[in-house]
């Protein structure tokens, strides 16, 4: 079985979308597959939006997106665990490269990342040089990650302990216990954040980060782009 884990804030208004893009992607494998919203202290209709469209809610209350995926896949009932977030749309061409080569051994792997709408140019630059830091990495980008259940029991799953970059920790556990696959497919993945925040704002918070190291990646408080308030996409 395959198991889609969608960790969810605040999603009620792209978790639809979401959701519908794994069911169509994965329904011609004709595989048995289930899609599991993890619904963490949202104050929308997310969880209403998941259970519409043909999803098991987990409801948590951690605000620790590691900790989130964590419990998606421990009340997971698939052999071949696939992490989406909930402003990503897939495909049937990613997801049947991630389920063969999870079947051909791989213990783990991420895909190729388009960003969906218009972007300032200094995004669009940003967006480029991240995808391809990732490529020469061989690492998964945090909206579409795929490991075995033996490879996420044997690292122990995300880290905890770290509130961002989570994804890319959890990449290089992979690699120590089997191996890891960057697919060439891609999947879409929302420009909110480069459109609502600035340049300048993403630079000082790079910078904060880079000051306090580890430290920073640890404290959800320093960490604005992905627990503060969210911004209106316009």
């Amino acid at each position: 079985m395959i198991s889609f884990i969608v960790p969810a804030h605040n999603e009620a208004e792209l978790l639809g979308a979401t959701l519908d893009a794994i069911h169509a992607a994965t329904r011609p494998l004709q595989t048995p597959y289930e899609v599991l919203v993890v619904n963490d202290a949202s104050t929308d209709a997310t969880a209403e939006q998941a259970a519409r469209h043909h999803a098991r809610v987990i409801t948590v209350d951690l605000r620790q997106i590691a900790a989130v995926r964590n419990a998606g896949a421990i009340a997971s009932r698939g052999d071949f665990l696939i992490f989406v977030d909930a402003d990503t749309l897939v495909n049937a061409e990613v997801v049947r490269a991630a389920v063969n080569a999870m079947a051909q051994g791989a213990t783990g792997g991420g895909a190729d990342v388009i960003w969906e709408g218009r972007l300032p140019v200094w995004a669009r630059i940003l967006a480029r040089v991240t995808v391809w830091t990732m490529r020469v990495g061989n690492l998964a980008a945090g909206c579409f990650v795929f490991c075995t259940r033996r490879g996420f029991e044997e690292t122990g799953g995300f880290d905890p302990h770290l509130y961002a970059t989570e994804e890319i920790a959890f990449s290089r556990a992979l690699k120590r216990v089997g191996r890891f696959v960057l697919l060439r497919e891609s999947v879409t993945t929302s420009g909110r954040k480069l459109r609502t925040y600035s340049a300048s704002e993403l630079l000082r918070m790079a910078a904060a980060l880079s000051v306090r190291g580890l430290g920073g990646l640890r404290d959800r408080r320093s960490l604005s782009l992905w627990y503060g308030q969210r911004r209106p996409d316009r």
